[in-house]
């Protein structure tokens, strides 16, 4: 049985504090520059997601078979950025 999937919305860098999870898709409104987004295994853990994005445009990124496991989900870099939709479980 799996469990139900739950998103947050951020505008920033820092811990979306939702403790243990799996990052099942990311939603990314991008602005104008070289739009980055980097996601991390908790404050100052190891790199698990690294997107270099396409300016001034919304990008879907979903995570193949079980996604990616952490002990916090937490924006490292939020380069150029609107906002970042991270949809786990």
């Amino acid at each position: 049985m799996s469990s139900d999937v739950q998103s947050k919305r951020v505008t920033g860098t820092g811990s979306l504090a939702v403790g243990p999870a799996r990052i099942r898709q990311i939603h990314v409104l991008s602005g104008s520059g070289t739009p980055r987004l980097t996601i991390s295994d908790g404050n100052g853990g190891a790199t698990v997601l690294d997107l270099d994005l396409k300016a001034s445009d919304v990008h879907a990124v979903n995570i193949p078979d079980d996604g990616i496991r952490v002990s916090d989900i937490f924006v490292a870099t939020a380069t150029a950025l609107t906002a970042v939709t991270v949809f786990y479980n």
